[in-house]
């Protein structure tokens, strides 16, 4: 039996962290290369320390894209996100290319050929969820945690909090009540700031972003609105942390709320189901809730690499759903095309849209014109309904 009555705790990240500048660089890749090249093939990491920056992975694709390329995608990824600190500078930070060709064992595998259909380019689980906690069908901690940096984020690309640095954190912990979320327990930010500034007045300076982000009435008590706790927070980012691409799997999904196969997103083109299906069974719970079949959805797929149908398809509406979990898992199989191809097609990925993912969550979005978090949108509801 689930528990009605509870404390549940997420966390999120800013673009600034040291981790996300890793995805960020990765995912920049990926777009470059797919923007000239729907086709290419994509897996690269990176690793940030103090002035340095490391691409490392495998590529097929546009030779245009080389390694004096990809090193300035990494400077105008890094400038972007706002670092031109003496320990982490864009135009002063080293930057080292060891990316090259993609194996021809794993091609061969993946690649569609003759009667073949185009394979996974990986074993693996994934995971996708989706509740009514939020008008985004998000877990409500790490919607409203993801909300608040991207508030004081923005203020500080726009210039009014100029004293905030890139790098920043928050966690928030909420109160349920008959599993319904209904108030703030604590709520903790530690954010980059100038070295002219306090712990009291970088307190001050963060409050209003919380609480226009947090409902009315959810403010936690003042002794548990942790700001800053260690009392300072100058050197940041890459220069206090190393980072590398792919740390932050709870940040970039349910923040805890939901289970997670284990593989990251960033840096992979969609032919890697770690990242395609995830966003296919995030599309799929997201579809199921929508359509009212459910208040709460976790769906599970599993693929053998070079084998282009998964192999199981779990459904778990956790007590809350209106039909039967069996039938559900043999209609969602029928409403979308699960193959590594499939998915792609359906929610068109063979597009530049990631790198826009890289911080502030992968779910949880509005789906955009141009194709971005295509797999936010809830356009098989009224199929699914109609088939129960």
């Amino acid at each position: 039996m689930s528990k009605s009555d509870y404390l549940f705790t997420s966390e999120s990240v800013s673009e600034g962290h040291p981790d996300k500048v890793c995805d960020r660089i990765s995912d920049e890749l990926v777009d470059s290369f797919l923007s000239v090249d729907p086709f290419s093939r994509v897996a690269i990491e990176t690793l940030t320390t103090t002035n340095r920056v490391v691409m490392a992975g495998e590529v097929r694709g546009p030779g245009s894209i080389n390694s004096d390329k990809m090193i300035s995608i990494a400077r105008d990824a890094v400038r972007d996100i706002g670092y031109e600190q003496e320990g982490f500078h864009w135009e002063k930070m080293i930057v080292d290319c060891f990316v090259h060709s993609q194996s021809s064992d794993i091609a061969m595998g993946v690649d569609a050929d003759g009667n073949k259909d185009e394979g996974a380019g990986d074993q693996g689980l994934m995971f996708g969820y989706a509740c009514k906690e939020t008008p985004a069908l998000m877990p409500a901690p790490i919607f409203y945690a993801h909300a608040i940096l991207k508030s004081l984020s923005k203020a500080r690309h726009l210039g009014k909090e100029p004293a905030l640095g890139p790098d920043s954190k928050s966690q928030i912990t909420l109160r349920y009540e008959n599993g319904i979320p209904v108030c703030a327990e604590s709520v903790v930010v530690s954010t980059q700031h100038s070295d002219l500034l306090g712990q009291e007045e970088v307190r001050e300076i963060v409050r209003p972003y919380v609480l226009q982000i947090l409902p009315d009435g959810w403010m936690c008590e003042e002794n548990n609105f942790y700001v800053n706790p260690t009392g300072r927070f100058v050197i940041g980012g890459p220069d206090g942390d190393s980072g590398l691409t792919g740390r932050k799997i709870i940040v970039d999904t349910y923040g805890g709320a939901a289970p997670h196969g284990g593989g990251a997103f960033s840096g992979k083109d969609p032919t890697k189901v770690d990242r395609s299906a995830a966003y296919a069974t995030r599309y799929l719970a997201k579809n199921v809730v929508a359509a009212g079949l459910a208040d709460k959805c976790t769906i599970q797929i599993a693929y053998a690499i070079g084998v282009s149908h998964p192999l199981s398809v779990y459904v778990d509406t956790h007590g809350t759903g209106q039909v039967e979990e069996g039938k559900l898992s043999n209609v969602l199989r029928e409403v979308m095309d699960l193959t590594p191809r499939g998915i792609r097609e359906h929610l068109g990925l063979s597009k530049p849209i990631y790198a826009r993912t890289a911080a502030y969550g992968h779910f949880g979005r509005k789906s955009e014109n141009d194709g971005g978090f295509s797999w936010e949108k809830t356009d098989l509801s009224e199929e699914l309904a109609s088939a129960f």
